[in-house]
């Protein structure tokens, strides 16, 4: 099979096609036959080493397919179309997952959507729901909000009666988070977010701050928390968050701040097949809208990856993976 990998860190440029065997499944899992893959930043600090990785190292967190082959302790059938996150190979023709990693697919539910929504949708769903449970009239900063999670978790928050402030570098990304609900987009590159937030709640700040840029932002999150307010940095696509003075929390208003990871949320099938029950039914009911900005050949990750990086993506890109 066709197979992108990795045999040492470094930029897009050790991401290589090569021809690779099928892989053997353990009896708990299904070798799926892989129709479209997400592209996601774990891929990216997969790639540079900042998450270390095995070596040689096929990348793609989350795709969708059919399964070919299911193992002895499984109950699946060959056939049945899956989608899975959290499990890396997903950059190639097959792919060999857990089982327990799986969920099946409505038919209403295409592979390319299905790949778009996986991480990103399940990563919104448990970030309103469960690490910050947004109520009715919450108010609500999210930053980045034209990417993948953000237009997917301000239409979320919207659903659930916030006031919604996001953070976007461009007038194109601003036009993208207000179709998706945003209630007052700021230009980021253009004005200080935490004043224009202090300002337009009249100093009375947010509730809950969902920060995936991390290093160039998490100082005006803090700061624009009402007390007892959460920051919640669940990315770092400017850089790591330098370590934070707990007494810093007290002296803004007894914050709470938390890290969350994806895996956290998913550890165990009924977790990973609740929240994606829930994601998947929203986009089947076209009550949760994808926007997929590109969508790319297996032998164009490399590019896929600098567009990511470049942070001037809009929404989610999309690998789709075809006989080779």
């Amino acid at each position: 099979m066709k197979a992108i990998r990795f045999h040492t860190y470094g930029g897009p440029e050790v991401l290589r096609l090569e021809e690779v065997s099928v892989p053997e499944i353990k009896p708990d899992e299904v070798l799926i036959r892989v129709h479209a893959a997400g592209v996601n930043f774990i891929d990216v600090y997969q790639r540079t080493g900042l998450y270390k990785t095995p070596l040689p190292f096929i990348p793609g967190i989350e795709g969708a397919g059919v399964i070919e082959k299911a193992g002895s302790e499984t109950a699946s059938k060959p056939g049945t179309r899956v989608a899975w996150v959290m499990h890396p190979g997903a950059y190639a023709q097959f792919a060999a997952v857990p089982e327990s990693k799986t969920v099946q697919l409505p038919a209403a539910v295409d592979d390319r959507s299905a790949a778009a929504v996986m991480a990103q949708g399940i990563t919104a769903e448990y970030l309103c729901d469960t690490t910050y449970p947004v109520k009715n009239g919450d108010v609500v900063l999210v930053h980045a909000g034209a990417g993948g999670v953000g237009l997917l978790l301000i239409q979320l928050l919207k659903q659930k009666g916030a006031t919604v402030y996001t953070t976007v570098s461009t007038p194109e990304k601003a036009a993208i988070a207000r179709e998706a609900g945003a209630d007052e987009v700021i230009l980021y590159t253009q004005s200080n977010f935490a004043e224009a937030v202090k300002k337009s709640t009249k100093g009375g700040g947010v509730h809950v701050a969902y920060d995936s840029v991390g290093k160039a932002t998490y100082e005006g999150s803090l700061d624009v928390l009402r007390p007892l307010g959460m920051l919640v940095l669940f990315g770092q696509s400017s850089g790591a968050v330098p370590p934070i003075d707990p007494l810093v929390l007290t002296q803004k208003g007894s914050l709470f701040l938390t890290r969350p990871s994806l895996a956290h949320y998913i550890a165990d099938a009924a977790s990973l097949r609740g929240r994606a029950a829930k994601v998947l039914n929203l986009v089947e009911k076209k009550s949760l809208k994808l926007h997929i900005q590109r969508v790319y050949s297996l032998s164009e990750v490399a590019q896929a990856q600098r567009d990511i990086e470049s942070r001037k993506t809009i929404g989610k890109l999309v690998v789709e993976i075809t006989e080779v």
